[in-house]
Parts: structure tokens; C-alpha cells; sequence
């Protein structure tokens, strides 16, 4: 198979490159995300520019149609510069799921406002009690008057502080852990009874807890009752998007790390002419480029008809992404020395990024168990 990137898709690799380049040098970054809002809107007007929020969309609705490997190309520029921008909560996990399940109406309005830099969303699905199964659901959603009204509390919802609206998922019948029964709702995110209790993650980024008591949903996204496979496809989404941030986040550690063995001088050599310690960037080097190809793999297959061969292929590529960040992270780590731990270097930082990753979506565990079920 030819895994060259097409001339569009390395234009599009460039354009990622030199913004980062231009836009986030660590310090840049440091400050960044010690603000309130914890991104730039500067930077998310630029990303509408260019083009980047429409890549996965339809372009009968204002996006450009892409694949997901253009998709894996703009993931891996945000994993290489620690990008703080909400691309994976509004465009991936948000707009995926209007995407998915939409009406016609629903994207003809959302999408493009996406796309547009104009409207940002958070998927709120993953519940306290869940333990990354996507059909334990406790959150109830009653009808009323034609309408509905959400009652529960969602956990860890990306993007959630400045979402403009949240795609909320809800029972509407069966039992708590039931596949049958679950429905996506489209909520805004000033309807009464709505609160956020925000907070940065482990990374420096932001999420928040979704509190909902009798709060009117906007409509239904989807199919009543009938959720699940929407959700499960939203998800598997993501695993691609975050397995190439990962790899971009382990191709900027080893990047550093060589730099720092190269640099860093003992008894009157720098420690990178150690045979022993360059075996270990070897090793380094290879667990990148085991992600890199699961990563690829993962690109190529998510547009899968068959469900049990996504999932399957999504899971494969979790496990590899959390053995190669956990080696990666920690021989960067353990090279850099006491520096390495410090919060004035970037090590560290891209260290929380691969970690924060691992535990996203189902960690390595839960995705060998589920492999293995396929």
C-alpha cells in the first residue's frame, strides 16, 4: 500500500506545521492555558479560516469532505504542539455526533456554524458511575408536551465551559445499563436548570461537570431510543482523532529528548555518545513508530461499514497509543533527569497530554478486554 500523503494533504500538513511553529512555543502555550478560557479566540478564528473546522463534514454543509486521514494529519500538528484549542470536543466528538445523526434541518444549522468558528459544542456522555461503558446511562430524559426535559449529571465533558450547546445523551427507556433506551439530545447551553461546574484536567485543558435538573432540551438528535451505535461511532471517532495527537505528542518528546542527550554534557562528553542511552532513544523511536502505524490504521478504518471491524480496529489501536505513551513518557522522563519533572519544561507537559490520552475513551485495559470480545 502507498502511504504518501496526497499533494493536498501535505499542504494541509505544512499549514498545521508553521501555524504551530509561529503560534505555540512552550511559553506561549504556558500562558495560554493559564487563562480563564484557556485557548485563544484569535487562534480558533484562524483554524475557521483555513478551513480546519469543516474537514470532516459534508460539504453540503459548509465543510470540505475530507477523510479521516486528513483528519489524523491535523492531529498530529495539535499533539505536537500541545494545541489548546477545543478541535477534538467541538468538531470530533460534538459535531461528529450532529453528523451522525442529524436531521437535515439540525446540519444544515449547526454544521455550518461549526465550520464557521461560529458555534462550539461538547458531547456530554460519560457518567460517573459508567467506568467507559457508553450504555451505562442514569441521566432520564421525560416527555413533555411534544417536548423533552433532561434530569442527571454528566462527567468530564470536554470543551464544556465555553460550549455553546452540549449533545447530551439520556434514557428514555429500558434499565440503567440497557443498550435499548438511550436517545441524544441537542441542549443549550443557557437552558434553565442547565449549570457547568468547570476545571482544568490533569493537561492544562478544560472540562466540566454537567449538571441537568428538568432542563427542555432543543430536540432530538437521532432516533429515540435507538442512541447507542451513534455513540459507539462518535467514540470510535475519537480513538482515531487522539491516537494521531498521541503521535505527534511522542514525536515531539523523542524530538526533545534527543535534542537534550545531544546537548547535556557528563565527565566531558554530552551523555547521548553513552551506547546505552542511545539504545533506549532506539527503543523510543521504535514504540513512535508502532504508534504511528496503528494511528494510520486507525485513519483508514473508521470509515468501516462493519461496526465489529471498526471497533476491533479502534481498540488494536488504543492498546498500542498507551504502551508506546507510558514508554515513551517515562524514558523522556527518566533521560531528561530532575528537569524532566519540572512545570518550566515542556517534558512533563506532553507527558500529562499521553497520560490524559491513555485514560480517555476507555484506557488500555478496557480496550484489550473489548479486543478480545470482538
Amino acid at each position: 500500500m502507498d502511504f504518501d500523503y496526497s499533494e493536498d494533504q501535505k499542504l494541509l500538513q505544512e499549514s498545521m506545521q508553521r501555524f504551530v511553529r509561529e503560534n505555540y512555543s512552550f511559553e506561549a502555550r504556558r500562558a495560554l492555558v493559564a487563562t480563564e478560557q484557556g485557548y485563544s479566540d484569535a487562534h480558533w478564528t484562524r483554524f475557521a479560516e483555513l478551513g480546519w473546522l469543516g474537514i470532516p463534514f459534508p460539504e453540503e454543509y459548509g465543510g470540505l469532505g475530507m477523510s479521516g486521514v486528513e483528519t489524523m494529519v491535523v492531529m498530529e500538528a495539535i499533539g505536537s504542539g500541545l494545541v489548546a484549542e477545543p478541535y477534538l470536543s467541538t468538531v470530533i466528538l460534538g459535531g461528529g455526533a450532529v453528523s451522525a445523526a442529524g436531521s437535515d434541518a439540525q446540519k444544515d444549522e449547526i454544521l455550518p456554524a461549526i465550520a464557521e468558528g461560529r458555534c462550539k459544542l461538547a458531547f456530554a456522555f460519560a457518567e460517573r458511575q459508567a467506568r467507559y461503558n457508553l450504555q451505562d446511562v442514569e441521566m432520564r430524559a421525560v416527555a413533555e408536551n411534544g417536548n423533552y426535559r433532561l434530569s442527571g449529571t454528566k462527567s468530564v465533558v470536554f470543551g464544556a465551559p465555553t460550549a455553546d450547546r452540549f449533545v447530551v445523551s439520556a434514557r428514555t427507556g429500558g434499565g440503567s445499563r440497557d443498550a435499548a433506551g438511550i436517545t441524544l439530545f441537542l441542549v443549550a447551553a443557557d437552558a434553565p436548570g442547565l449549570s457547568v461546574r468547570s476545571y482544568p484536567t490533569a493537561d492544562g485543558l478544560r472540562a466540566g461537570e454537567v449538571m441537568l435538573d428538568n432542563t427542555p432540551a432543543e430536540g432530538v438528535l437521532g432516533e429515540v431510543d435507538s442512541a447507542l451505535t451513534t455513540i459507539e461511532e462518535v467514540v470510535d471517532r475519537a480513538i482515531a482523532a487522539v491516537a494521531a495527537e498521541a503521535v505527534g505528542l511522542m514525536g515531539a518528546l523523542n524530538d526533545m529528548t534527543l535534542e537534550y542527550l545531544k546537548t547535556r554534557e557528563q565527565f566531558g562528553q554530552p551523555i547521548g555518545r553513552f551506547q546505552v542511552l542511545q539504545h533506549r532513544m532506539v527503543d523510543m523511536f521504535i514504540a513512535h513508530e508502532e504508534a504511528k502505524s496503528m494511528a494510520m490504521m486507525a485513519a483508514m478504518r473508521i470509515d468501516e461499514d462493519d461496526p465489529g471491524v471498526r471497533k476491533k480496529a479502534m481498540s488494536a489501536t488504543k492498546v498500542q497509543i498507551g504502551k508506546s505513551a507510558r514508554f515513551i513518557g517515562q524514558q523522556s522522563i527518566q533521560l531528561h533527569g530532575g528537569i524532566g519533572m519540572t512545570d518550566e519544561y515542556a517534558a512533563g507537559h506532553y507527558f500529562k497530554r499521553l497520560t490524559m490520552i491513555d485514560r480517555s475513551f476507555g484506557d488500555s485495559d478496557y480496550h484489550l478486554r473489548r479486543y478480545a470480545a470482538l
